[in-house]
C-alpha cells in the first residue's frame, strides 16, 4: 500500500492513515491518500483522493501523512458524527489533545469536530449515543463511576446505557452480567446494548431509552 502510494505521488491519509494508527473508524476498507493542492491529475487507483494544503508539513520524504493531518482531512471527508467519533478516540488514546489542536489554524470542518469532541469514549458507538440523544434534553454523563466502575453512559440519576464492543465475551461477558446484577440492586436502571444495534437498528435503541425516560427510570426514587 505504501509503495503504491509513493508511485503514485501521493500520501495515505485520513481514515487510512487513523485505522493504521489504532483508532475507531467505521470503516476503512477504501483507502484514503493525499495530495498538494493544485497537483493536477493523480493516479491512485481506486483511492479516494484528498486534495490538500496540510496543517503540518508533510515530510517530502514520507509514505503516510502525519496525525493530525489525517485528522483534519476526516473532518471533512466523514460525516459528523463519524469525524467527531475518530477524534474522540484520539483523544482518548492521548494521541492529540484539544489544546495542542485548538494552536492549529484549523478550516472550519475541524474547527467545529474540535468544539464538539471529549476525551472520554473508549469507542465510537459511546461517541454516537450521547450525540444523538443530545435533543432529550437530558444531563448525561459519560464513563460516569458507579459503584466502583465506569460505565458508558449515565442519564439523568439512575439509568445506565452499557455498550457492547467485540471483546465483551467470554470472562469479560460474565462480569458485565455480575456488574449489571450490582447496578440493578442499588436501583440502577440498565440497558445493554450491542455494535449491530447501535450502528444498523438504532431507532429500536432509542425507542428502548424512551421508554425508560418516559417511565421515569432515570430519575431518583
Amino acid at each position: 500500500m505504501k509503495v503504491k502510494a509513493v508511485r503514485a505521488g501521493v500520501v495515505l491519509s485520513c481514515v487510512t492513515v487513523l485505522a493504521r494508527e489504532g483508532l475507531w473508524v467505521r470503516d476503512a476498507s477504501t483507502v484514503h491518500v493525499a495530495a498538494p493542492p493544485h497537483s493536477g491529475h493523480v493516479r491512485a487507483g481506486n483511492a479516494v483522493v484528498h486534495w490538500n494544503r496540510p496543517i503540518v508539513p508533510r515530510d517530502p520524504d514520507a509514505c503516510e501523512d502525519n496525525l493530525v493531518n489525517a485528522l483534519v482531512i476526516a473532518a471533512s471527508c466523514l460525516t459528523p458524527e463519524d469525524a467527531v467519533a475518530v477524534w474522540e478516540s484520539a483523544m482518548n488514546k492521548q494521541r492529540v489533545t484539544a489544546s495542542e489542536l485548538s494552536r492549529l489554524p484549523l478550516p472550519a470542518a475541524a474547527r467545529a469536530v474540535l468544539e464538539e469532541a471529549r476525551p472520554f469514549a473508549d469507542s465510537g458507538l459511546e461517541t454516537f449515543l450521547p450525540r444523538r440523544l443530545r435533543w432529550m434534553n437530558l444531563p448525561m454523563v459519560q464513563q460516569a463511576w458507579i459503584l466502583g466502575k465506569p460505565v458508558d453512559l449515565l442519564i439523568g440519576d439512575r439509568l445506565i446505557i452499557q455498550i457492547d464492543g467485540g471483546h465483551h465475551v467470554g470472562e469479560q461477558r460474565t462480569k458485565d452480567i455480575e456488574f449489571d446484577a450490582l447496578l440493578k440492586l442499588n436501583g440502577y436502571h440498565v440497558i445493554r446494548v450491542g455494535y449491530d444495534q447501535v450502528i444498523n437498528r438504532w431507532p429500536e435503541v432509542q425507542a428502548m431509552i424512551m421508554a425508560a425516560v418516559a417511565q421515569g427510570l432515570h430519575l431518583a426514587a
